[in-house]
């Protein structure tokens, strides 16, 4: 059976990424893509849907793990009453090849290893044809195939590939196991020692251009680290998670497959890819949205492939039972089809970043963002399906509406900042139009707080974008009131809940988890806020739920003590880098964003539900 979620460390090579467990079994792998089928996926069932084993077959009576300073090269010790062994674990971040490396170190004493290599296509669902080969095996089926390089022999045995095996002190055992198309040649053998040392450099290599000096370094770092493998290295795509169907509630029906890329996630990454120095996978992002979002602005999806592929057909696969019971295994997103109106915002607004930060510019992106701009003018009014995917009928949502607004208000900064061609006047009319509608109907003066929809009562914590976009100051008092209500109302046991599951009709079933990058939105604006001590509280709060390797889910269930959700989550770590930057001295990127130019004191009062005695500022920031 597969372990807690936060048992899982990752290891990539910027195309693909595979998670290991506490005990170094290898228990999710797809190739030769994040969204392939998965070659091992006993993540979602157990050992028979495919799984790489390397274990003592003495009592284990301890575990260590750590990743190599600051890489993807994963190290797990594992002690026996007769000695201590090292399992390093990485994968080779070459164009020209592509190998899951695993090396078995003597550490002390003498420990005998079985290894066992079950190899199932298609998600656990095909076993492959294996032959012996000098120097290890092969496995094929239909367009599949994998070969095992090592020194050790092997034999066959239950439909599985195992392997005996004495380490003793100083001894090295090398894995190698590549993927490639069964028509063309096995890919050149991998030298397990140089690809350590390549890995070892290319990771080195990486991080070294990180700018940040702040607090929280080490967690900052390790994001990075972690968002650069969620990075699609051939288009620069970044998805959401490296793993599909782990559950927001263990036994439960919201089990999603996120090896995708959402245009909602872009803005916040180009921002943690540019503020930490990375500006070349932020130009590989903004490119990427770009050539996703080409094309008919009434057919922007809200998710795209990792090669910007539209057609993300969901269906399920039944012969898996599904993390811990959790069913249905899916494989697709029926979400891709969704209007939601929130990402025309998302899109201008990380265009916006992209101007500001200084990225060359592209001579098509502002003809896009000019047809996308004019779509949102004739449909800002429609009812969208909402920023959480809901499946319970399409709403005004508030967020939806702030996010019309923002990319209104950035289409009119390009020409107002930029000078570029445009009618700017047009568009700052209609921003307003947006924003006096919104503060209309989205905020009730009853509950002292902005609302999850038009006419509804229901509290969300997707406002609090309001002041992280500058569609209201962090300092109005119905932000303040707003955040006030939501830290009673949709904090549980320290931690913030999208929506309450009880009180929302969304079309699903069943209760979730805390979603972590609420948690990380009320931490920016409290820092916005001046209320800096809370700010590093809850912060401090988040990042202790990172499990050994700092790794965070989506979710995390404060009754149980454990994390739900896929892992590792891009939004999450996305949360972890801009939030250190926020609480460093002269603030980041929730201070850039809300920067206000006009007096306080004419912010209209909490029981006001029109726009504020002031146009709405011009000169905030995007996000």
């Amino acid at each position: 059976m597969a372990g807690r979620i936060e048992d899982y460390a990752i290891i990539g090579d910027t195309r693909t990424a595979a998670l290991v467990g506490r005990d170094g079994a290898v228990e999710w792998l797809c190739v030769p893509r994040f969204d392939s089928g998965a070659v091992f996926a006993a993540l979602l069932g157990d050992d028979s849907h495919g799984s790489w084993r390397l274990d003592p077959t003495d009592e284990v009576v301890a575990v260590e793990r750590r990743y190599r300073g600051d890489s993807l090269i994963l190290e797990t010790e594992l002690a026996t009453h007769g000695g201590r062994i090292r399992i390093v674990d990485f994968m080779t971040p070459a164009p020209d090849r592509q190998a899951l490396v695993r090396l078995v170190e003597g550490l002390q004493g003498s420990v005998p290893v079985h290894m066992s290599l079950r190899l199932r296509f298609d998600y656990g669902h095909t076993i492959p044809w294996v032959k012996a080969v000098p120097g290890g095996m092969t496995a094929v089926a239909g367009p599949h195939a994998i070969r095992l390089a090592t020194p050790v022999p092997l034999r066959g045995e239950d439909l599985a590939t195992v392997a005996d095996l004495e380490v003793r002190e100083g001894d090295l055992v090398p894995f190698v196991l590549s993927s490639y198309h069964p028509a063309e040649e096995p890919p050149p053998q991998v030298d397990a020692q140089e690809a350590l040392a390549d890995c070892q450099r290319y990771w080195a290599d990486w991080i070294g251009t990180c700018s940040y000096e702040g607090p929280y370094r080490e967690a900052v770092v390790r994001s990075l680290l972690t968002l650069k493998a969620l990075t699609y290295g051939p288009t620069g795509g970044v998805v959401a998670a490296a793993t599909t169907s782990l559950p927001e509630q263990v036994g439960g029906s919201r089990n999603w497959d996120y090896r995708y890329c959402w245009l909602r996630d872009t803005t916040f990454t180009l921002y943690a890819f540019s503020v930490a120095g990375h500006e070349g996978e932020a130009a590989s992002w903004r490119d990427w949205l770009l050539r996703a979002a080409a094309g008919a602005p009434s057919q922007l999806q809200i998710m795209y492939g990792v090669d910007g592929e539209r057609r993300l057909v969901e269906s399920t696969i039944d012969w898996l039972p599904g993390y811990e019971r959790s069913a249905p295994v899916r494989v697709g997103n029926a979400a891709s089809g969704q209007f939601q109106l929130d990402v025309y915002g998302e899109v201008m607004d990380a265009f916006h970043l992209a101007r500001k930060a200084g990225l060359p510019p592209d001579a098509d992106a502002w003809d896009l963002q000019r047809e996308l701009v004019e779509f949102v003018v004739e449909h800002w009014r429609d009812p969208d399906d909402g920023i959480w995917e809901v499946r319970g009928g399409r709403q005004h949502f508030t967020y939806s509406k702030v996010m019309a607004w923002v990319a209104l208000d950035r289409a009119a900064k390009g020409v107002e900042r930029y000078g570029l061609a445009g009618d700017g006047e047009r568009w700052r009319r209609v921003a307003d139009e947006i924003h006096a509608d919104v503060c209309q109907h989205g905020y009730d003066a009853g509950i002292g707080a902005f609302v999850q929809s038009y006419g509804s009562t229901t509290l969300d914590a997707s406002v609090l974008a309001i002041p992280l976009v500058g569609f209201l100051p962090p300092d109005d008092p119905r932000v303040v009131s707003t955040v006030d209500v939501l830290s009673h109302a949709l904090v549980q046991d320290g931690f913030v809940q999208r929506y309450r599951t009880d009180t929302t009709d969304d079309g699903l079933s069943g209760s979730e988890g805390t979603f972590l990058i609420c948690s990380f939105w009320l931490v920016d604006n409290l820092a916005l806020q001046g209320r800096h001590g809370e700010a590093r509280e809850l912060l401090e709060r988040l990042l202790a739920l990172r499990n050994d390797v700092g790794l965070l889910s989506e979710e995390y269930d404060p009754r149980a003590g454990r994390m739900l959700g896929n892992i590792p989550q891009a939004f999450s770590h996305v949360g972890v880098i801009n939030a250190a930057h926020n609480l460093r001295e002269g603030g980041g990127p929730a201070h850039d964003r809300a920067e206000v130019h006009g007096p306080p004191e004419v912010h209209g009062p909490p029981e006001v539900h029109g726009p504020p005695e002031v146009p709405p500022d011009r000169d905030t920031v995007a996000t």
